[in-house]
């Protein structure tokens, strides 16, 4: 996975008066949890634009005062609710030998037969939620819907997926094709092609048949 490196002031002080000052300035308050005691530091709003404003997740060094370095990932965020500013954000740190648990977003890939013959793709499933040490965490799911038929599902048990556990029910759909008014039944189709193969197979065989001689 794809790291960020954020660029942070530890804080001092906590208080409202404090953070109000650095909203301000323009910073946002952070606060990093999971280590041995939280981490209070701020840094510029536009730091996190690659961070927050993306479909894609990652992980983020913090890098404060004195070479300080603390690994995390984002927990939570706060936007203002008039100006979508952010207003705080929650990080966990994360180490090497320990597991997290994190939303990784799902990539559609192939082209179904049952969309080529008319049928709606639906993906209830944008992210998925998954656990699994840092280092093994993917960019994102690769999710094949080339098999998918009209009325069929994707289960996320069909996903190649490797190292880290899918911390959802094994019914649960990422992907499924269906029907529409313009659809074509799959199974029609299947049937017409191979009645066209067997047709040309015929006339085929009837061509090389020998004529009788004329008596």
């Amino acid at each position: 996975m794809k790291s960020i490196t954020i660029n942070g002031s530890q804080r001092e002080s906590v208080g409202k008066v404090a953070t109000k000052a650095l909203r301000n300035a323009g910073k946002v308050p952070c606060v990093v949890y999971g280590g041995d005691k939280p981490i209070h530091f701020s840094a510029d709003e536009i730091a996190f634009k690659d961070l927050v404003y993306t479909p894609d997740v990652h992980t983020v060094v913090i890098a404060l005062e004195k070479g300080e370095k603390v690994n995390a990932v984002l927990q939570d965020i706060q936007f203002h609710p008039v100006t979508d500013n952010i207003i705080h954000i929650d990080f966990y740190q994360i180490f090497d030998d320990k597991e997290i648990t994190m939303d990784i977003p799902v990539k559609i890939v192939g082209n179904s037969r049952g969309v080529k013959n008319g049928g709606v793709l639906r993906v209830p499933r944008r992210k998925l939620k998954v656990k699994g040490l840092p280092a093994d965490l993917p960019d994102f799911i690769v999710a094949d819907i080339t098999e998918l038929r009209i009325g069929s599902k994707l289960y996320v048990t069909a996903l190649p997926i490797e190292n880290v556990k899918i911390m959802h029910p094994d019914n649960t759909v990422v992907a499924q094709v269906r029907t529409s008014r313009v659809a074509v039944d799959d199974l029609e189709e299947e049937e017409d092609e191979e009645g066209e193969e067997g047709e040309t197979a015929e006339a085929e065989g009837g061509n090389n048949e020998e004529t009788p001689a004329s008596e």
